[in-house]
């Protein structure tokens, strides 16, 4: 029930979100996203805060799994008081993105975007952000990255127009990293 309200009171925000991009200038997505190779689990390493994410303290994951024309999503964090909290929605992607821009939601009929805006060619670390550069996050496979790629990442976001001094790092435990959201890749 928790998870209900919390998401009828995120649906105003539910947005995701070289050169330097200005906030009004159009946000570049990569070229191409291999959706079989980027299904799996990811650790949220950084974030933009948003107000959806405010109970999540810790050990923040997401789990993506192609479910035909859709990709199943599963959002997983620890709370505060210890507990965890998840919530389930789905994802489809946008016509000619390359599978770069996905619309995401976790009560229909609201979608809000999911744009892949830098991916290693191993598909182990990744940035996400909405268009509107209020959302983003960064996500890696393993519940830590080293400081040089986070770095690297960060400054991407930065030339991209997001606000790279508003990222909040993720704290992640070795036992919720462990047991994961299921089956890892």
């Amino acid at each position: 029930m928790r998870s209900m309200i919390r998401v009828l009171l995120m649906l105003p925000a539910l947005c995701l979100t070289g050169l330097s991009f200005g906030a009004d200038a159009p946000l570049p997505t990569v070229p191409q996203v291999d959706l079989a190779r980027y299904a799996g689990r990811w650790y949220e390493i950084a974030r933009l805060p948003n107000r959806f994410q405010r109970q999540c303290v810790a050990d923040t994951q997401a789990q993506y799994r192609q479910d035909g024309n859709r990709i199943e999503v599963i959002n997983r964090c620890r709370t505060a008081d210890g507990g965890m909290d998840d919530v389930r929605g789905h994802a489809k992607v946008v016509p000619d993105s390359g599978n770069a821009r996905l619309r995401v939601t976790f009560f229909w009929p609201f979608y809000g975007d999911y744009w892949i805006l830098a991916l290693d060619e191993g598909y182990t670390e990744v940035l996400v952000g909405a268009p509107d550069r209020r959302y983003a996050w960064v996500l890696a496979r393993e519940p830590q990255l080293p400081e040089s790629r986070l770095q690297a990442l960060l400054d991407r976001a930065a030339a991209l127009g997001f606000d790279r001094n508003a990222f909040q790092r993720t704290p992640q435990s070795a036992a919720l990293s462990s047991a994961g959201l299921g089956d890892g890749r």
